[in-house]
């Protein structure tokens, strides 16, 4: 047998080792869980809207960053028929500063589905899942595992991490997700005689936090892992090397303008369009994002107004880093007469409310900027 066989060999699991581990993971997790805000206590049923609304804030942001905007949406829109009748500017604000903006148009074009389609009910199958906005393979898992308890298991990103480990799985991400799901599927806890319960959500969330908080990126504490035995990335003390992932692609630089324009205690702004980056968010009015693009031509793109002083550049410039490329914008400053009306597709807004807007971050850094403001924290 080649070693590369014998590695694929050993990575498989046996029959003893796929009856064992999912009990020590739940053993683990039954001591060691964590207190999440939308997690159902022990013995308690938890609530689909809880589990759909953190599993889509959770998408590329982190627990401690999502923690305080769960709670203040549970306050305002207790169930989904309540956040299914909002509108979908109230969900803008209030997810502003949390990312990745079409996560809550879908995450508003889901609460109205469910609420007119389904009575206010979810699905309760990953079939039915998918079927509505916003929802795709991932998410449909994991709402149906920890809501529904349907055997089925959910791969985020600390699953990953712990399943390529455990099993040493040497095919570069993302070629590596068909393999790594069907192992970590091994890993579910089998239903017991006379229990309709399978577990299976728990399983899922042990392995969430077991990736949490012990097989962590960086230096993961395999001496508290329920399964460092069975480990063959720890065995061979290449921990830190799983998963592994193709280099990088850093994308192509973005250089842009953005106006400011104040009428007294007022700001002229617009909302972008409801598709496609930062859609339907509010904004200063801007140049075009284009690679290569010069100042001039950025500053082409000014706004017009009657009675606009001369625009004035600021120092320095305002950088972003989004998924797919970095961004940097001059900003320039003006200011209008009272009264000047704003331009078609555009409106004055108080700066003691800007706080109210949904504006993304980047546009909260230019405002900041350009207002010599100290930069809002999100909360």
């Amino acid at each position: 047998m080649s070693p590369k066989s014998a590695l694929k060999a050993k990575s498989e699991p046996s029959q003893a080792e796929t009856s064992s581990r999912p009990i020590a993971l739940l053993q683990w997790y039954d001591r060691h869980r964590r207190r999440l805000p939308w997690r159902a206590a022990p013995g308690e049923a938890s609530d689909p809207y809880r589990v759909w609304l953190s599993e889509i804030m959770l998408q590329q942001t982190t627990v401690k960053a999502v923690g305080p905007y769960f709670e203040k949406f549970i306050a305002r829109w207790p169930d989904v028929t309540a956040l299914g009748r909002a509108s979908q500017d109230d969900v803008l604000r209030m997810w502003a500063g949390l990312g990745y903006y079409s996560r809550a148009r879908n995450l508003y074009a889901c609460a109205v589905a469910v609420t007119r389609d389904h009575g206010g009910t979810f699905p309760d199958t990953e079939e039915g899942l998918r079927a509505l906005p916003g929802i795709g393979p991932y998410t449909a898992a994991a709402i149906a595992a920890i809501a529904f308890d349907r055997r089925t298991m959910p791969v985020d990103g600390n699953i990953e991490r712990v399943v390529s480990r455990l099993f040493a799985v040497e095919e570069e991400l993302p070629q590596a997700k068909p393999r790594i799901q069907q192992l970590a599927a091994t890993l579910l806890a089998a239903s017991r005689a006379g229990d309709e319960k399978s577990r299976a959500g728990d399983s899922a969330q042990a392995l969430m936090d077991l990736g949490a908080s012990i097989c962590t990126p960086k230096k993961p504490a395999c001496s508290l892992c329920p399964l460092n035995e069975d480990c063959i990335a720890r065995a061979q003390g290449m921990q830190e090397t799983f998963p592994r992932k193709a280099p990088k692609k850093s994308g192509t630089l973005r250089r842009g303008a953005a106006f400011v324009v104040t009428r007294g205690g007022e700001l002229l702004v617009r909302s972008r369009p409801e598709k496609g980056l930062l859609g339907g968010m509010t904004e200063v009015p801007g140049s075009d994002w284009l690679a290569g693009q010069d100042d001039a031509t950025a500053k082409q793109q000014a706004p017009e107004l009657k009675g606009l002083s001369r625009w004035q550049r600021k120092v320095g410039v305002v950088t972003h880093v989004f998924t797919h490329f970095p961004l940097e914008l001059v900003v320039y400053t003006a200011k209008a007469e009272a009264r000047t009306r704003a331009p078609e597709g555009m409106r004055w807004v108080p700066t003691a409310t800007l706080a109210g807007e949904a504006l993304p971050n980047v546009m909260r850094k230019v405002i900041a900027h350009a207002l010599d403001l100290p930069p809002r924290r999100s909360s």
